[in-house]
């Protein structure tokens, strides 16, 4: 318990800490008497801690009037010792006579003249042997004795410095620059030579001339391009099939692994080679590696944009593979250098390799922002492991990088051609194609590509374009169902299945629906359980998404935790320097809260909604049609307009009587309307335990006022997953169901005809208006039956029946239109 208690430091999370220290596999017993001798131990800790936090804050307090005092007093005294000091130094002054400081002065004179005469004669020797300096270089190159030309070159390039900043420096500038050329001049030939036939002898004394020179750099110009001359040619020579314009002879994903062997065989001759020549051959191997690889002509880049433009959409998975082989031949690569860092007894080779020509990367952004580590040397380890990113492994991976970071678009282009062959397939059959079925099929080749995204997302990035992916994903599956619901839009029209006349169902007799009716209405059902099929394979493949990115951050954080264990390739290290390292991949990346995760393929799950909700509309416009057509020519009855009879009387004198006759019983057309919402019920019955009816009820039509009733399911949700053994449960959900349908059925209905159908009547007698009263308020009891809210049909009805317009308190809408009715 006292080390756990010492651990309890260096944790940020107290339930980390807890979960760390308990024996969690123990038993139930084990672990109460863990957590009873863990609470011990934490409050005698806290009680001594609380103890010497007093402690320290008496000392603390008594300290510190002692403090000011202290510095006061040492003030004092150092304002003391200042004074002191002047008046020993003014004394010291004053002792010495005045013959004893001119004879100083004498001997400070004549010491600056030594030094000035002998700078003098130095540069008079100088200037001697810089008048000589032609004459004898050009004579030792002329009797071949290159290293004492050498020689002489190097000491007369010391003594550049003398002549620094005066008329003297640039003629002798010049004078130097070409007879180091001389010499170059005079060397090349045997210098290739020596490369070519491989005289290690000879080459190393050539280095070192030239290192006499300060030529070290064309040196190796000369021994690299001598060196990668074979490899140039056969990257050059061979003809490819997807990057040339001309007929190849093999792919290119095909030669890369062959063009790698043969770099390899010429790095390990070089790993032998390399330490007979140069004082640090791990620096001349990296430098010739990155010559071999830059100076490739067409470059790697330009194959790959030449592969990108020949593969078009498909080209994802060629640039997996041609990524792949470059990985194996950078990881080849460091185990050869790994071996020279083990054989090498100099620890100068592990410096950097000098820089001729530094090559910029064109996407780089900020380092990792990596998350609190455990100790400040993991964090220091990290950054030089970033640091070490060697220019030879940047201009190898270099060219993927514009593939990598637009990988989203590459993924997208993928899985749309990868769908494409199948939906070919699917248009090219003969004959009428079950269209629902068609889907659930469709959807099992879109999701099965979509799982081997994943896997194509390590390959390719390691997981930095993760956020890529989830786009990419996101944007198919939604541009899928799109495709989708513009075909379940087409198929259900009515006039797409317009077929000879059926005898009627028995069943469903008195429903007035034709045969393409009843098509439509098993198509609409057929493809709403379609789109919940999918909408359950889609959240099955989020879970799996999930699991696939929380394993990227699991190994993200332990490389940054642990980068001794788990250690960064090269094109890993490359990545991580790259754009694709982002504040939206971190956040992506965060630990979930626990519940209910956030989606992630938003759009996708809006699409089946409205995949859903196109269904939904199409079944619910058949179910309705009936009663619609029941109302076209209601607003237009000669009952709004009838007027009261008037009786005639005997005596012309009398007054006529007139004797008003209302009509209380509803009109024809209200009560076939009325049976019709009477029969949806009986309609539901034999649909009650089909599933598709209990998907994506919040997507229903004016769905959200029925929300609120108490039958309505959570949106999105199946309300039957309960087992056969719960009858009474499941009674309960098809009841839920049925009722959130004939809501809103209901709702449509009566928005249909207080916005639409009573609008339209031009005229309203008062007769008219009481025969208007009966049908609005013999429709309110029966669409109070199906358990549906009509305030705006309530409050047509007190409009219409109410003597005083300006008593009745109702919407203004409704106001107007029945006051310019009724005039």
């Amino acid at each position: 318990m006292a080390s756990s208690l010492e651990s309890l430091g260096e944790y940020d999370d107290i339930v980390a800490w807890v979960n760390d220290t308990l024996p969690i596999d123990s038993d139930v017993s084990e672990l109460d008497q863990s957590i009873v001798q863990l609470l011990a131990s934490l409050d005698i800790a806290a009680e001594d801690t609380s103890s010497q936090l007093e402690r320290t804050i008496d000392d603390v307090a008594r300290s510190v009037p002692r403090l000011t005092y202290d510095l006061h007093f040492m003030n004092d005294g150092a304002s003391t010792l200042q004074s002191a000091l002047r008046h020993v130094c003014n004394r010291a002054v004053a002792v010495v006579p005045d013959p004893m400081k001119e004879t100083l002065d004498h001997l400070r004179t004549l010491d600056k003249i030594k030094t000035n005469m002998e700078a003098a004669r130095d540069v008079l020797r100088e200037a001697e042997s810089w008048s000589t300096l032609e004459m004898e270089v050009t004579g030792l190159l002329g009797d071949q004795q290159y290293a004492k030309a050498a020689a002489r070159l190097s000491e007369a390039s010391r003594s550049m410095v003398v002549f620094q900043n005066t008329p003297e420096y640039d003629p002798r500038r010049s004078l130097m620059t070409s007879l180091q050329n001389q010499l170059e001049a005079s060397l090349s030939s045997a210098l290739v030579s020596a490369i070519n036939i491989q005289d290690l002898p000879a080459c190393k004394d050539y280095f070192a001339i030239f290192s006499d020179i300060q030529r070290e750099s064309e040196f190796r110009n000369y021994y690299n391009g001598s060196r990668k001359a074979p490899l140039a040619t056969l990257w050059q020579s061979t003809r490819l099939k997807d990057c040339d314009e001309d007929e190849g002879v093999i792919l290119f994903a095909d030669f890369l692994p062959k063009f790698y062997e043969q770099c390899l065989t010429v790095l390990h001759h070089e790993r032998n080679v390399m330490p007979e020549i140069f004082p640090d051959p791990l620096v001349s191997f990296s430098a010739f590696l990155l010559s071999a690889l830059s100076g490739l002509q067409p470059s790697i880049s330009h194959r790959l944009s030449t592969v990108s433009n020949h593969y078009g959409d498909a080209v994802l998975q060629e640039l997996i593979t041609l990524f792949k082989t470059t990985e194996d031949f950078a990881r080849s690569v460091q185990n050869i250098m790994e071996k020279m860092k083990l054989s090498s007894s100099s620890e100068d080779t592990a410096v950097s390799p000098p820089a001729p020509r530094r090559r910029k990367s064109i996407r780089m952004s900020m380092s990792w922002r990596s998350a609190p580590v455990r100790a400040s040397s993991s964090t220091h380890t990290i950054s030089s492991k970033l640091a070490s990113l060697s220019e030879w492994e940047q201009e190898l991976f270099q060219p993927f990088l514009e593939f990598q970071v637009d990988y989203a678009s590459l993924e997208r282009r993928f899985l749309d051609n990868t769908l494409m062959a199948t939906v070919t397939l699917d248009t090219s059959r003969p004959g009428k194609q079950d269209v629902a079925r068609l889907l659930r099929e469709r959807a099992v080749d879109a999701f099965g590509a979509a799982e081997e995204s994943m896997n194509r997302c390590m390959a390719f990035t390691h997981g930095y374009a993760a956020v890529g992916l989830v786009q990419a994903l996101d944007s198919f599956f939604k541009s899928f169902m799109d495709m989708w619901r513009r075909e379940m839009h087409a198929q259900l029209q009515p006039s797409a299945h317009i077929s000879p006349d059926e005898p009627e169902d028995e069943e469903n007799a008195g429903l007035d629906y034709t045969s393409a009716d009843w098509a439509v209405f098993q198509l609409s059902l057929h493809l709403l359980s379609s789109a919940r099929s999918v909408h359950e394979r889609l959240l099955s493949f989020e879970s799996k998404l999930r699991v696939n990115i929380t394993h990227i951050s699991t190994s993200f954080r332990l490389a940054r935790e642990d980068p001794q264990t788990f250690a960064m390739s090269a094109s890993l290290r490359h990545l991580e320097q790259s754009v694709l390292q982002s504040a939206e991949l971190q956040t992506l990346l965060e630990p979930q809260r626990p519940g209910q995760p956030e989606p992630l393929l938003l759009e996708a799950r809006s699409a089946i909604s409205e995949c859903a909700r196109t269904c939904q509309d199409a079944l619910q416009h058949t179910i309705l049609s009936p009663l619609i057509k029941a109302l076209e020519g209601y607003a237009s009855l000669p009952l709004w307009t009838a007027v009261d009879e008037v009786k005639p009387s005997a005596n012309p004198k009398e007054v006529k009587l007139h004797i008003p006759s209302f009509s209380l019983d509803p009109s024809d057309n209200m009560k076939r309307v009325a049976e019709g919402l009477l029969n949806l019920p009986r309609l539901f019955e034999g649909y009650g335990d089909d599933d598709a009816l209990a998907f994506s009820l919040d997507t229903l039509p004016h769905a959200q006022a029925a929300s609120t009733e108490p039958s309505t399911p959570a949106p999105m949700g199946h309300a039957r997953r309960q087992s056969v053994s719960a009858g009474s449960k499941q009674a309960v959900d098809r009841e839920a169901i049925s009722g959130a349908w004939l809501s809103s059925f209901g709702r449509t209905f009566l928005l249909h005809l207080t916005l639409q159908v009573l609008p339209s009547i031009q005229d309203l007698t008062p007769r008219g208006a009481a025969q208007l009263a009966s049908d609005l308020g013999y429709l309110s009891n029966i669409v109070g039956a199906l358990n549906v809210e009509g305030e705006d049909l309530s409050q047509w009805r007190r409009c219409v029946e109410a003597d005083d317009l300006d008593a009745v308190s109702v919407k203004d809408d409704i106001w107007r239109e029945v006051l310019r009715m009724r005039r």
